[in-house]
């Protein structure tokens, strides 16, 4: 039986007058890919930072692996990758390994030291992602795609059991998108890494993910691609009054 990694029931979130989120029911298990969907204003930045534990719902319930979100103290099991455009000076001094191996500071905590075999988790990171023949390039040098992979490397090196990526692909060109997106599902498929995967670009990755959410405020499709490809292009719409395919 798979283990349920994250549960929302029936969670609300507004800032201060503004409703931002309503009656959100999810449920993401080990093992899942999921692709979630919306357009800019439908909630998706809000509902990231309620799973990360950087806001608390105004009502409902949140667990994590099983816990009370305020109770879990397993930060480290749960990736994040954001955009790179919004999140990394690509002129930082830096070389790929050691972008990668700070990754481990908030596996080794505050002050303390890295754990011993850090270099090893830093070459299996970057194997993971195609990227260990770059480890001594200077992080400016790659391309948005592989920069991305390196990003992908810093948040798996702490040995996560999910990974949270909010539209990686920004920047990236297009391609390289494919192969980008070929490399997330290889790590869903040989390594059991559960995904939960930000995006606008359903028709290029909707061969890869194995579950879709449609998010507007509130849920409106939580289910297994499959089942998603049988919804009629009208009532997706309706979901945002407009195509899906122009959610962007």
């Amino acid at each position: 039986m798979k283990k349920t990694l994250i549960e929302l029931k029936n969670v609300s979130f507004q800032y201060e007058y503004t409703q931002v989120l309503k009656n959100i029911s999810l449920k993401v298990e080990e093992g899942d890919f999921l692709a979630l969907l919306g357009q800019n204003g439908s909630g998706k930045s809000t509902l990231l930072k309620l799973i990360l534990g950087l806001l608390k719902p105004m009502s409902g319930e949140i667990h994590l692996f099983g816990e009370q979100a305020s109770q879990f103290n397993h930060r480290e099991w749960i990736g994040y990758v954001s955009q790179k455009s919004n999140a990394f000076n690509s002129g930082f001094p830096a070389t790929v390994e050691e972008v990668v191996k700070s990754g481990l500071t908030k596996k080794a905590g505050l002050f303390k030291r890295l754990p011993k075999d850090a270099d090893v988790l830093v070459r299996r990171a970057l194997a993971d992602v195609g990227m260990e023949q770059y480890a001594k390039r200077n992080i400016g040098q790659l391309s948005g795609g592989q920069q991305q992979r390196v990003f992908i490397a810093r948040a798996l090196v702490a040995q996560p059991k999910l990974l949270i990526l909010d539209e990686p692909t920004v920047g990236i060109d297009h391609e390289n998108v494919q192969a980008f997106y070929d490399m997330l599902a290889h790590l869903n498929a040989h390594h059991n890494m559960t995904l939960i995967l930000v995006t606008h670009d359903v028709d290029t990755v909707s061969d890869r993910v194995s579950h879709v959410a449609c998010l507007n405020q509130t849920i409106h499709f939580h289910g297994f691609k499959n089942d998603f490809d049988t919804i009629s292009e009208e009532q997706r719409a309706s979901w945002y009054g407009h195509s899906v395919r122009k959610i962007h």
